[in-house]
């Protein structure tokens, strides 16, 4: 687990960061409860256009200074609550 913390002209912010291959149920869990964000999963384009995803904001709509690409929300199809 890596905290990466941005400029603080930017968004002044930290965001946890763990490889998807080191992830558990207990860190998905620790971030919800302790860092309290969103849980966001990296995705390349290849696995977007699998999933049939689209972004939140079209690119011609987004007036974000950091042009931030987020998806329509996921979840797990089984196993949540």
């Amino acid at each position: 687990m890596v905290i990466l913390v941005d400029d603080e002209d930017r968004e002044n912010e930290g965001d946890i960061i763990i490889a998807a291959d080191s992830i558990t149920p207990e860190l998905v869990n620790f971030m919800a409860k302790e860092a309290r964000g969103l849980i966001c999963l990296s995705l390349t384009e290849e696995q977007i256009r699998k999933l049939g995803l689209t972004l939140m904001i079209k690119d011609e709509h987004n007036e974000s200074p950091n042009q931030t690409a987020f998806t329509l929300s996921i979840e797990a199809a089984t196993g949540v609550t």
